[in-house]
């Protein structure tokens, strides 16, 4: 049996008074690759801070477990060195810092993607397009050498060609390397270019289908949105 690297259970977290995650549950194992769906507005950026640690959101019910330990009180530093990684959403611009000075800092590994190189003598985020930022996230993420790492809308305001090379970077040095993946979406273009081995919807604070036929869920949501998505495809 493989062994469960993530289990999220009956995770309840609220920000100042508003409870914002309402029972969610989520087990990825060992190199397995997820995809978390869901509107905005859904909770999920919110699930992937509460994962990491983001004193911003309390938990007040619910375990966050890896690899078999209780780490919800843990600090984020601390879940980092555990082996866990995440990739920005918004990633800020750093002036004054290159690339490759940052990765001099933080590196566990040397990562070579041949797509960034030339972005390493550039400042962080500065003067270089989307596309751009997403690669430079993905390179930083693997130069932690991760057990885990969260995507947090890795595909987002990218046309379809940033889209697929982002796959592509993502299938060759994530999956096919057995780093266990959740990769967070709205969109949903970039599992034309990826296979996941499951689909998970959240809506309104609940994960509330999974399923491994993500073909299936993504012509349901294209059909009738994600409203149908609260009668689950596939019941959990």
């Amino acid at each position: 049996m493989e062994e469960i690297l993530l289990e999220v259970k009956n995770l309840k977290v609220k920000a100042e008074k508003e409870e914002i995650l309402k029972g969610v549950n989520l087990k990825i194992k060992k190199g397995e690759f997820h995809v978390l769906l869901g509107p905005n507005g859904s909770g999920k950026t919110v699930l992937v801070q509460t994962i990491f640690g983001n004193p911003k959101y309390k938990v007040i019910e619910g375990k966050i477990i890896f690899e078999g330990k209780n780490i919800t009180k843990l600090s984020p530093e601390k879940r980092a060195k555990l082996g866990m990684a995440l990739s920005w959403q918004n990633p800020p611009k750093i002036k004054g810092v290159k690339l490759s000075q940052l990765l001099k800092k933080i590196s566990k590994k040397k990562v070579e993607i041949k797509e960034a190189e030339y972005l390493l003598d550039k400042e962080i985020n500065v003067d270089i397009s989307g596309g751009e930022r997403k690669i430079s996230e993905l390179l930083q993420v693997l130069s932690l050498d991760p057990k885990f790492a969260v995507l947090d809308e890795i595909d987002s305001g990218l046309d379809i060609k940033k889209i697929e090379k982002v796959a592509e970077i993502i299938k060759k040095e994530f999956l096919e390397k057995k780093v266990s993946v959740l990769l967070i979406t709205h969109r949903g273009e970039i599992l034309n270019f990826l296979k996941p081995h499951f689909v998970e919807v959240m809506i309104s604070g609940k994960v509330v289908c999974k399923s491994s036929d993500f073909k299936k869920i993504l012509k349901t949501i294209k059909k009738y949105g994600y409203e149908k998505c609260r009668k689950c495809i596939q019941k959990i």
